[in-house]
C-alpha cells in the first residue's frame, strides 16, 4: 500500500485552490454543481426517498451548495424544502445561478420553520465564518441543533474553518461533507466536537493545486514521518540505537522519571539511563531493571555525565521539582549539541523566575545547535508564554504552538486532545487518534519518553514529536479504557509491529 500524507486546509488555502481551479478553466458553478451532488448522494445513503429536508441557506456559496443538494434529493423523491436565511438579493455570481435552477418556494426563516421530523441540511456559513454569530442566523443554529439529524455542508455553522472557534454558537452536525481536503477547523478542538462523522468528496480540484498552494499542516499519521522512522535492522545493536538520559527528582517524585525512562526504552533507544539524586537513588535503582540509574546531583555533575557524547539525548522536567536548581540543570544540558527535551517542571522553573522570566531559557535554545523538544500541555504552555503577546493571543492552538516554536527555535508539541506539533520551519501536525482515556496522570510523562526515545535513534525533531504522540495515542487505544499511564509503554509492542509492517511495504 501507498503511505499517503493528509492536508489540511486554512479557508484561505481552500479559497487559493478554488481559485486556481477556475482559472484553470473549470467554471465556479461546476464545482458548486458537484459539491450539491457530494451532499445529496450522502444524504441519499442515509435516509429514504419521502423523507422530509429542510436545507437552511445562507447567502453565500455554501448556501449555493445547498441549493443544489436540495433540488437534486427533490428529483430523486425526497420532501426537500429552502429555508432561506437573509435575503434572496443578496445572492451573488454562482450562488445566484444555483438559485435560479432551484424551482420550490423559498421560506422565510422564522422560529417554526423548521419541522421536528425533518432531516436537516445545513448550509447557512460553511468555513468561511469570521465573526460572531448573532441575530436571526443565531436563532437558526439553535433551531437546526434542535432537529434529529443535521448534515453540514463544509463545516457545522458556527465554527471557524481556520481555528476551529465557536463563534458564539454552533451546528452540532451528525455528519460533515467536506470537500477536497479537510480545514483545521475540522480537527483542531472545540470544532471537531461539532463535526460528527465526517465525509470528504472530491468535486474536481486537482491535487497539483497543491503545489501552489503548498500547505504546511497534516493530520499527524505515519505517512508524515515513516521516511525516517526507525526500523531494527539485523546488523543493528543496542550501540547503534542511541542512550537516552533521564533525569529524575527527588526522593518523593522519582515516578514520572521511571515513566519517562521506560517510555523511552519501549520506544527503542538503545540504552537509558535514570540520572537520579543521591537521595532517590536506592529508589530508582529499586524499580527499575533495563533501564540503568546513575547517582547525578545538579548541575555540575549533570554536564560531567552529559560529556560522553554517546550519550546523545537528554529528557528534563518530569518530576524534578520547580526552582533553581532545575533551571540549573537545564541549562546544563543546553551547552551541548545533543537533542534536549525539555517537559513538565524543566518549563516551569523558568515559568517562575522573577529577574528574567523565560527569555533566559527561550535564548539558551536559540543559541544552541542541537535540536529541542518541548512538550508542554495548555497549563504549562499558559504559564511560560503569558508574557509574549504574540504567541498568548494568538487566535488557536495551532497557531500558539507555531508561535512558540518560531520564538523559541524549539519543536513544540502542545499537548491535549487534539495535540499539535509545530517546528520552526512552520510544519504542524494535529493529532485526531487519541482516544478520552488518554487523559490520566504520568501519560505525559510516556510521552515526553517515547519522542526522547525517538530522538536518541536519529529522528528529527519534528517527526520524533509527530511520532511520539501518534504512537501514544495508538498505544492508547490498544490498551482500551481503563488504562493508567504504566500501561502505555507496555502496550506499545503491540502497536510497533504493524507499523513496522506498514513502513517496509511498498511506499
Amino acid at each position: 500500500m501507498r503511505l499517503l500524507t493528509t492536508e489540511l486546509l486554512t479557508t484561505e488555502e481552500m479559497a487559493e485552490a478554488d481559485r486556481l481551479t477556475i482559472a484553470g478553466g473549470i467554471a465556479g458553478i461546476e464545482l458548486m454543481e458537484n459539491a450539491g451532488h457530494a451532499v445529496a448522494d450522502h444524504v441519499s445513503s442515509r435516509h429514504p426517498p419521502g423523507t422530509r429536508i429542510a436545507v437552511v441557506a445562507g447567502p453565500g456559496n455554501n448556501g449555493g451548495d445547498g441549493l443544489v443538494a436540495g433540488r437534486l434529493l427533490r428529483e430523486r423523491g425526497y420532501r426537500a424544502r429552502v429555508v432561506l436565511v437573509g435575503d434572496i438579493g443578496r445572492l451573488r455570481g454562482d450562488a445566484r445561478e444555483a438559485a435560479q435552477r432551484w424551482s420550490g418556494p423559498y421560506e422565510p426563516a422564522t422560529a417554526q420553520s423548521l419541522m421536528p421530523d425533518e432531516i436537516v441540511i445545513d448550509a447557512l456559513f460553511g468555513a468561511g465564518l469570521d465573526r460572531p454569530v448573532e441575530g436571526s442566523p443565531q436563532a437558526r443554529i439553535e433551531a437546526m441543533n434542535k432537529a434529529s439529524c443535521v448534515h453540514a455542508i463544509d463545516l457545522p455553522s458556527g465554527i471557524n474553518g481556520t481555528t476551529g472557534a465557536v463563534m458564539g454558537t454552533a451546528v452540532r452536525a451528525s455528519t460533515t461533507v467536506t470537500f477536497f481536503r479537510r480545514k483545521l477547523g475540522h480537527v483542531l478542538l472545540p470544532g471537531r466536537l461539532h463535526c460528527g462523522t465526517i465525509h470528504v468528496a472530491q468535486i474536481g480540484i486537482a491535487d497539483p493545486v497543491l503545489e501552489r498552494i503548498r500547505p504546511q499542516t497534516w493530520i499527524n499519521s505515519p505517512a508524515l514521518w515513516c521516511h525516517s522512522f526507525p526500523v531494527p535492522q539485523p546488523e543493528g545493536h543496542k550501540y547503534t540505537r542511541g542512550h537516552c538520559v533521564v533525569a529524575s527528582g527527588g526522593l518523593f517524585t522519582t515516578g514520572a522519571a521511571r515513566l519517562a525512562a521506560r517510555g523511552a526504552l519501549r520506544a527503542g533507544a538503545g540504552l537509558v539511563t535514570i540520572a537520579s539524586p543521591r537521595d532517590a537513588l536506592v529508589v530508582n535503582a529499586a524499580a527499575n531493571l533495563a533501564v540503568m540509574v546513575r547517582p547525578v546531583d545538579g548541575a555540575h555533575e549533570l554536564a560531567e555525565f552529559l560529556a560522553d557524547p554517546r550519550r546523545n539525548v537528554v529528557l528534563l522536567g518530569p518530576g524534578m521539582g520547580v526552582g533553581k536548581p532545575t533551571r540549573d540543570m537545564v541549562l546544563a544540558a543546553l551547552a551541548g549539541e545533543r537533542a534536549v527535551v525539555l517537559d513538565a517542571d524543566a518549563l516551569t522553573s523558568f515559568a517562575q523566575e522573577l529577574e528574567r522570566g523565560p527569555e533566559s531559557l527561550i535564548e539558551a535554545i536559540r543559541a544552541r545547535k542541537g535540536i529541542t523538544l518541548l512538550t508542554p500541555h495548555d497549563g504549562e504552555f499558559n504559564r511560560f508564554f503569558s508574557g509574549i503577546a504574540d504567541i498568548s493571543n494568538a487566535p488557536s492552538k495551532l497557531a500558539r504552538a507555531r508561535a512558540a516554536a518560531a520564538r523559541t527555535n524549539a519543536v513544540c508539541l502542545l499537548k491535549g486532545a487534539d495535540t499539535v506539533v509545530a517546528a520552526p520551519d512552520g510544519r504542524a501536525s494535529v493529532c485526531e487518534n487519541a482516544p478520552a482515556w488518554l487523559a490520566t496522570a504520568g501519560s505525559g510523562d510516556v510521552l515526553a519518553g517515547f519522542a526522547a526515545g525517538l530522538l536518541a535513534q536519529g529522528m528529527g525533531g519534528f517527526e520524533a514529536g509527530s511520532a511520539a504522540v501518534w504512537l501514544h495515542a495508538q498505544a492508547a487505544l490498544a490498551a482500551g479504557a481503563g488504562l493508567i499511564a504504566e500501561d502505555l509503554p507496555e502496550t506499545l509492542p503491540r502497536v510497533l509491529p504493524g507499523l513496522y509492517q506498514l513502513l517496509q511495504g511498498p511506499r
